[in-house]
């Protein structure tokens, strides 16, 4: 076994949080490479002895560099679909031009990257075409870089089992786009991780391309008519009609399924391309058993049920705690922070009260106004944001970078801290905060701090006109969290006086 490390980036995504347990159980020295040292740390393989932390933004090429040196071969596991880059491809490009750059300059002797398939031509949608266009900036580096043209891949947390397990589910009767007679041929992560950790043990894979597919081919019509009969649900209607636009299909994925717009978009153009193996080369060089849609369906559904899901599409998302919010007393000319503060007296300890606050969200709910948080996450998802149905990846434990809903979690401390940033669509930025404080006489000061980073009139106007609400939904929550399980409250829920000024100037740059 080589005993450089191997870089693997994107390492708290969906597939790369689950190729690294692989590969440290298969004896490899691993590197992992994250835009964030907290969320790496909370994996439940970081204390692993072969285990090696990098913090690094692809699209900083000194950090990336610094990130690479050192190691013998790379995964490449990003990209760039997300809200934060207006254009996905110019930033995967741009991102993809810097691991060969940094990849030449540490002398890597391979890089292994996993795109998507489909035939290149006009019709190619955008995600693909820039998937394509990555592969080939990487090949036209100095190192070899191996190329696993993927098409759907099927597992419990992966954002197209998701679309497909919600809108099955949810949906008796479907009226989908033609493009849904178009063949696929899916393949399961497990078979997906089998061939990327296959390319590190047979040099004959380096610098080549591959088509990696499972063993079926199928429409993706009758790729849900499985799903519903794994599921055990009544016989779907699936009507393909030819009005239905990529944008309208992405519209109505991101209101029935946890998807957001930014992801099911490019997913949804992607269905107008036949995505099918045109080569299995890679069959005989790196053998393994592929499993069928129907046993990949039934693993993934499995998982879900017992709540064993590893990762998940919604993990690989930055956590920065803004600089807006550690402000202190310092006082600039720009935006304004709004706070409201409540406090409660809980006759338990604050290990005890803990164990409450990891629960909040997801199907254990707010603990308050189920009805009013029910309708502020249908108006989220209408307006674009990700609305309450995201949930939670574990109902009894939270880490930093968890999705929560409409929050992510960004600062987590046992049983001290718990900070959540707000992922909504709102004219400003919002973070939810609570405080455990053991008091000398008994008991735990629970406090609950919200603040809201205004952008304009419209933010000033959104803080104000629903004040009341707020006030009203976040001081029953912390009544609810305080007599959960029985314990009895000694005193408020009652206002109070956050360390930080009720208003707070801030320099507008700090969050371009």
């Amino acid at each position: 076994m080589i005993k450089q490390p191997v870089l693997v980036s994107g390492a708290t995504g969906y597939v790369g949080g689950r190729l690294v347990p692989v590969l440290l159980e298969a004896g490899y020295r691993v590197r992992v490479l994250g835009r964030s040292l907290t969320k790496l740390r909370s994996r439940a393989w970081a204390e692993h002895g072969n285990l090696e932390m990098a913090e690094a933004d692809f699209l900083d090429y000194d950090s990336l560099r610094k990130a690479a040196e050192g190691c013998w071969a790379a995964f490449y596991l990003v990209h760039s679909m997300n809200p934060r880059h207006k254009d996905f491809a110019e930033a995967d490009r741009n991102a993809a031009q810097n691991m060969a750059k940094a990849a030449s300059a540490m002398g890597l002797e391979r890089i292994v990257y996993l795109g998507g398939l489909g035939i290149e031509g006009e019709t190619l949608s955008k995600h693909l075409r820039s998937r394509t266009e990555v592969a080939r900036i990487l090949q036209s580096g100095d190192v070899p870089t191996t190329f696993l043209r993927a098409a759907m891949i099927l597992g419990s947390g992966s954002a197209s089992f998701e679309m497909m397990r919600y809108l099955v589910e949810r949906l008796p009767i479907m009226i989908t786009p033609r493009w849904l007679q178009n063949p696929v041929q899916p393949i399961a992560i497990r078979n997906v991780l089998g061939y990327l950790i296959g390319c590190l043990e047979h040099d004959e894979t380096t610098g080549g391309t591959f088509d990696i597919g499972g063993p079926d081919v199928l429409t993706y019509k009758q790729l849900m008519e499985i799903y519903a009969e794994t599921a055990g649900l009544k016989k779907r209607w699936i009507l393909p009609v030819p009005v239905l636009t990529p944008r309208l299909s992405s519209y109505w994925i991101h209101l029935i399924t946890p998807v957001p717009s930014h992801i099911a978009r490019p997913l949804a153009e992607s269905l107008r391309n036949p995505v099918v193996c045109r080569e299995n080369r890679i069959r005989s060089i790196i053998p393994q058993r592929l499993l069928s849609c129907g046993e990949t369906v039934a693993l993934a559904l499995g998982k879900v049920r017992e709540h064993c899901v590893d990762t998940c599409w919604a993990d690989a998302a930055p956590i920065t705690y803004p600089e807006w919010a550690q402000c202190g007393d310092a006082s600039y000319a720009g935006g304004t922070v709004v706070e409201s503060g409540y406090r409660v007296v809980v006759d338990v300890s604050p290990d005890q009260l803990w164990k409450t606050i990891v629960r909040i969200g997801g199907e254990n709910g707010w603990y308050s106004s189920r009805i009013l948080w029910a309708f502020r996450g249908l108006m989220d998802r209408i307006m674009g944001g990700m609305g309450l149905r995201r949930g939670r990846p574990d109902s009894d434990r939270l880490r930093p970078g968890d999705p929560l809903d409409f929050f992510r979690v960004i600062d987590v401390r046992a049983p001290e801290h718990l900070s959540l940033i707000s992922e909504m669509k709102l004219p400003g930025e919002a973070i939810l905060e609570f405080s455990l404080h053991p008091l000398p006489e008994g008991g735990t000061e629970l406090q609950q701090l919200s603040r809201f980073l205004t952008r304009g009139v419209a933010g000033l106007a959104y803080w104000y006109i629903l004040y009341p609400f707020h006030q009203y939904v976040f001081k029953n929550m912390l009544k609810g969290i305080a007599n959960s399980g029985g314990n009895r409250i000694l005193m408020g829920p009652d206002r109070f006086a956050p360390r930080l000024p009720h208003v707070c100037r801030i320099d507008p740059t700090l969050n371009r």
